[in-house]
């Protein structure tokens, strides 16, 4: 009966986002173990339009203008350029809403210890393709922004 008992309460301390599937999976890889740019290059295969045209922008506007800041110039996932990785691990939760081919999750948690303002809550757009999901969108519902809309024109003289 212990083991049982045991495996109960392992369940109940896991954390939410442990248990929300394989769309959150797709969210929680920029999360923990530890925090992930997501306009890094090296990560683009995980994303999919509208926002990987707003990172091919972003990119064009890094080699032109190298010593300027470019159009992405905070963490998207966060909402931030400042975290503290320990409280985003421990307060991250996770839940997700399926339909088809189309998923959207919602990751909340905190940057700091401390603070309201350092409360955050995202809503990843992502979509299947060829049986994995992949990021559409990101959005603050916190600051009321789209990744998509945020816009990154390079201009001209």
């Amino acid at each position: 009966m212990r083991p049982i008992v045991l495996a109960a309460a392992m369940s109940i301390a896991l954390p939410a986002a442990a248990l929300a599937g394989p769309a959150s999976n797709a969210v929680k890889f920029f999360y923990v173990p530890s925090v992930k740019f997501e306009a890094d290059a090296k990560y683009r295969d995980r994303f999919t339009e509208p926002v990987t045209k707003l990172f091919e922008l972003n990119d064009k506007a890094q080699k032109e203008k190298p010593d300027e800041v470019s159009c992405i110039d905070f963490d998207p996932g966060l909402d931030a350029q400042d975290f503290d990785q320990k409280t985003v691990s421990k307060t991250l939760k996770l839940a997700e809403t399926v339909n088809s081919d189309t998923a959207e999750v919602t990751a909340s948690f905190n940057l700091f210890p401390e603070g309201d303002d350092s409360k955050r809550e995202m809503v990843w757009s992502l979509k299947k393709v060829d049986g994995k999901w992949k990021v559409a969108d990101i959005t603050s519902k916190t600051s009321d922004w789209t990744l998509s809309a945020l816009g990154c024109g390079s201009s001209t003289d």
